[in-house]
């Protein structure tokens, strides 16, 4: 008998009859996995929540931006610097005119600064209210005291 070297000589029958390892396939082996039956709904609510922050986060960049703008006194007749101010005027959330110092730098930083932070309150809140509601609670376990009078 032509048997290959076998390294793990861990079987009782030191001279078996047929190897049962050769041409045979090999056992199955069972395997256990938990799997999450809300593991969709998470993905997409994560993806969700991360497009409102980046949405309310692109709004508060653009409010900084004019305000750096303004305080650095950037000729409005540019392209650029007109695209932000018209930008930021669209989503300064109506706090274009809140406090009216005579200093216009100190204005803008006062009201653009302010929406800024809104909109940066305005994504936290959102990705709380979306996650609270939209994600499944997690599993309660009751327990139980056993008590003897």
């Amino acid at each position: 008998m032509n048997r290959p070297y076998d390294s793990d000589r861990t079987r009782l029958d030191i001279t078996p009859a047929e190897d049962p390892a050769v041409g045979a396939e090999p056992p199955l082996v069972e395997q256990e996995e938990v799997a999450d039956p809300d593991q969709r709904r998470r993905r997409v609510v994560g993806i969700v929540c991360t497009v409102v922050n980046v949405i309310c986060a692109v709004f508060a960049v653009v409010l900084a931006l004019h305000i750096v703008l303004v305080i650095g006194s950037a000729n409005q007749g540019n392209g650029f610097a007109a695209f932000i101010n018209d930008w930021s005027s669209a989503v300064s959330l109506g706090l274009r005119d809140l406090f009216v110092p005579a200093n216009e730098g100190v204005r803008t930083l006062l009201n653009d600064g302010l929406a800024a932070l809104l909109w940066l309150l305005i994504g936290a809140v959102l990705t709380y209210v979306i996650r609270r509601f939209a994600l499944p609670a997690p599993r309660r376990v009751a327990h139980y005291r056993r008590a003897w009078r």
